[in-house]
């Protein structure tokens, strides 16, 4: 969610408006193109924000609305376009740029169907729009920085227990959520908020994050964030809201963001985890991220020292430690969580290259170096810059083949595709369930569709994916 608007510049030849940043004309006129399509009535519908609290804290507390940033509150509506999409998902304006929100799952590569589901919708809303000749042509962009300063997020929900005491959550996450952008980082030119500094860096969010834990998400960002909006029973759940993640194109850089974190969850409510409490969490973060050779060490808080993917290595182990307790065997979709977990780790140990099919920073670092190597150019070329961008580009269909070996997927010979799940077909599930917005939804789907299995699982459930394009 961008704190501020980059400045206009007059454009050359035919405008092209980048939705992330697009005020008027962008972001509402995606939403009412969607909605008219889906039969919605974007003008007349209103999202209830009655049970919404974005200023009550985890830590006990509740923000003043009078100390508040503006940007904070969230249960307000702004009266732009807010529509519940007759898939599921949630399409809205939030600070100027579109936002997707999927429907919540209880499986990470149901998380990745409906994140494929919300790519798809973007590329039809972009051509949907293209159809206007005399309209500006629109661009969508998934990711999480301008390069001028400002950030939006891609934000993560959820489900615990209640019962699990946040100091605990807060205390094993944060070293966990450091090191694991090397699974799941996005890739980014320029190290710095406003990129200042050339170079390359694994994710594209890290810089933004300032301090280790708080209530806030577009000022002063924290690894661990303490909203307590539960939308479920308030004594017995909570949800926790990510922020730190990265927008992925990558099927199993998605899986493996939602999937390993909702183990470590699961391991949290446990109180299996040792204590790896870092010396310097923030500091850390914004130093792996700056080293694409992934030879940093990190400094624990009892004077330990180990690479990150070490670390990510102890997480691992302890999950599998934790799922073979008592005798007992993974659930099939956690046993391909730990499985791609054990292979990325063992194939960025032994050369980060070689994951350029699964993972988004090294497939961008690979199509980058490239371009560096036979066009002779600095990491501070603004080439590499709009390369960057047009990674992200979610454009009209035309521009898209004509692009398309900007693209990191085109360029490293294909991303590896987690096939019986993401598949059109699939994908096209998740675009076109028609759905009552009620309790019957989860049933009906079930039994129709089959993306969900046939109970909530124990532990730490993914809730939902939060999307900016």
């Amino acid at each position: 969610m961008p704190e501020k608007m980059p400045e206009r510049k007059k454009p050359s030849g035919k405008p092209r408006k980048s939705i992330i940043w697009s005020v008027i004309g962008g972001s509402p006129a995606v939403l009412l193109v969607q909605g008219a399509v889906h039969g919605l009535r974007t003008g007349r519908g209103r999202w209830d924000y009655a049970d919404e609290a974005p200023l009550r804290d985890a830590r006990g507390f509740e923000m003043s609305r009078m100390m508040a940033d503006p940007s904070q509150l969230t249960d307000e509506d702004p009266t732009m376009a807010n529509v519940v999409l007759t898939n599921g998902p949630r399409l809205y304006v939030d600070h100027a740029h579109p936002e997707y929100s999927s429907p919540e799952v209880t499986s990470p590569r149901a998380a990745v169907t409906w994140d494929r589901a919300g790519e798809v919708l973007g590329a039809q809303i972009v051509d949907l729009l293209a159809q206007d000749p005399g309209a500006p042509a629109i661009n969508l962009y998934k990711n999480n920085t301008d390069g001028k300063g400002a950030s939006y997020g891609t934000h993560e929900n959820y489900l615990m227990r209640r019962s699990t005491p946040f100091g605990r959550i807060a205390r094993d996450l944060i070293p966990f959520f450091v090191v694991r952008q090397l699974i799941c980082g996005a890739g980014r030119v320029g190290i710095g908020q406003d990129s200042r500094t050339a170079g390359f860096q694994i994710s594209q969010r890290a810089d933004f994050f300032e301090v280790e834990v708080g209530l806030e998400t577009t000022l002063k960002r924290p690894i661990v964030n303490t909203r307590d909006e539960p939308h479920a029973e308030a004594d017995r759940f909570r949800r926790l809201h990510v922020i730190i993640g990265d927008a992925v194109h990558f099927d199993v850089a998605g899986l493996l963001r939602v999937g390993t974190t909702s183990l470590v969850l699961s391991m949290i409510e446990a109180g299996v985890l040792p204590d790896l409490t870092l010396r310097r969490p923030v500091g850390t973060l914004h130093e792996i991220s700056h080293d694409p050779t992934l030879r940093r060490l990190v400094e624990l808080a009892d004077g330990r020292r180990m690479r990150a993917l070490d670390l990510l290595w102890v997480y691992h182990d302890a999950a599998a430690a934790y799922l073979a307790r008592d005798g007992g065997s993974p659930d099939t979709d956690t046993a391909e969580v730990m499985t791609w977990w054990a292979q990325i780790l063992t194939r960025l140990g032994e050369d980060p290259m070689s994951c350029a099919a699964e993972i988004d920073w090294v497939a961008k670092l690979r199509l980058l170096e490239g371009y560096r190597d036979r066009d002779g150019l600095g990491w501070g070329d603004a080439r590499l810059a709009a390369v960057d961008l047009q990674f992200a580009a979610r454009e009209h269909r035309r521009e898209r083949l004509r692009r398309a070996d900007l693209h990191g997927r085109a360029r490293v010979g294909g991303a590896t595709r987690l096939h019986d799940a993401i598949c059109e077909g699939r994908r096209n599930d998740a675009i076109h369930i028609l759905r009552d917005i009620t309790g019957e939804f989860y049933r009906d789907v079930e039994a129709q569709n089959n993306l969900f299995p046939d109970r909530v699982p124990s532990g730490a459930a993914f809730a939902a994916a939060l999307v900016d394009f």
